[in-house]
């Protein structure tokens, strides 16, 4: 399928086992699966709207080894905005984040005008190893936005997409939850409202 110009790319990155697929699955699809399926690359569509009109939500979940930087590098430099995740209870899974950050600003130049969403998923764990001003502190130093979810119990999942779609100043847009894969019509409107 060609790429449409009016394609608004999302890319997921994240170490393996942090939930990355399991956050898109469940706003793409609203399902959720226990079971730890690695991911070489998965893309995703969603109808949103976009400037009163309507483009495609693109969302780009990626592996979360480093086995493939040619394609890490090939995804920040067509990405428009980007979610970062870690799990709220792996330290480690934040601090491999940093690499990715830092390839992100030397591919873009800059992540002063990009949608950053720093993401501590699994918010439903009861052992965490990194605690909520921790997330916040790493955002502050990025200059990015931060958010706890857990795609789990379905929470902040919407939330994270529609205000990733608020970072973004140069265009108008908000989440239309329906999509080729999915039947249910639950919409949002407007740039911050959720329904």
């Amino acid at each position: 399928m060609p790429e449409q110009s009016n394609d608004y790319r999302v890319v997921v990155f994240g170490a393996g086992g942090v939930g990355k697929s399991s956050l898109v699955l469940r706003f793409v699809k609203g399902t959720f699966r226990d079971t730890y399926i690695p991911t070489v690359e998965d893309t995703y569509r969603q109808v949103i709207s976009c400037d009163k009109s309507v483009c495609t939500l693109q969302i780009t979940d990626t592996t979360g080894s480093h086995q493939f930087p040619a394609m890490q590098r090939l995804s920040i430099s067509k990405g428009h905005a980007f979610i970062l995740v870690y799990s709220i209870t792996s330290k480690q899974s934040l601090e491999e984040l940093k690499p990715i950050y830092q390839q992100v600003l030397a591919i873009k130049g800059s992540v002063e005008n990009i949608p950053i969403m720093l993401v501590g998923n699994k918010s439903d764990e009861t052992m965490r190893e990194v605690e909520t001003k921790e997330g916040e502190a790493q955002a502050t130093a990025w200059k990015c936005a931060f958010m706890e979810t857990s795609a789990k119990m379905n929470y902040n999942v919407k939330e994270l997409f529609q205000e990733l779609l608020n970072l973004d100043k140069k265009r108008n847009m908000s989440l239309n939850m329906s999509s080729s894969k999915q039947k249910r019509t639950d919409k949002l409107k407007g740039k911050c409202s959720v329904m």
